[in-house]
């Protein structure tokens, strides 16, 4: 079963200082912490706070070439958790056809926000997720479980550029 999602924000990692996007279950409390690279978190950015650039962005080409085939987005999908790495898909109707895409999760999401489309993690990527966080090895800092455990709107801010 697939739960739609919404972006809840960007924030940087306190202890790495790495972005994440934080994923908001849309009719619940489930949050997913996804980290991303510098780039990806500012193509996100970007199009969260609608900053218009002098020139298309690599996903607002992609967002121009779909409009171009009359492709539309039916949906972006969070579907596999493996290895601490998140796996995404694209749902792309082109003439009437549904197609799969493979993504990165923060491509497929800023895909996404360009294109108005909803947004969807898998209920046992968002099951996995939450053990894989509070189990990893990357994550033996206790400061970074606790602070993710208990992660809340509160902690939620404008992402810094």
């Amino acid at each position: 079963m697939e739960i739609e999602m919404k972006i809840r924000g960007l924030m940087l990692d306190p202890v790495t200082n790495m972005p994440i996007v934080v994923l908001k279950e849309a009719e619940g409390p489930s949050l997913l912490p996804i980290w991303v690279g510098n780039y990806e978190a500012s193509a996100i950015a970007i199009e969260i706070e609608k900053v218009q650039t002098p020139r298309p962005m690599t996903h607002d080409l992609i967002k121009n070439i779909l409009i171009g085939m009359r492709a539309t987005v039916q949906r972006v999908v969070v579907n596999e958790l493996k290895d601490d790495t998140f796996y995404a898909v694209v749902w792309l109707r082109i003439d009437g056809q549904l197609v799969s895409i493979d993504s990165r999760p923060s491509d497929a999401l800023a895909v996404a926000l360009r294109m108005d489309s909803p947004i969807f993690v898998d209920e046992e990527v968002l099951k996995a997720s939450k053990s894989a966080v509070i189990n990893s090895d990357k994550f033996k800092d206790e400061n970074l479980r606790r602070w993710l455990e208990n992660l809340s709107g509160e902690d939620m801010g404008k992402y810094k550029m």
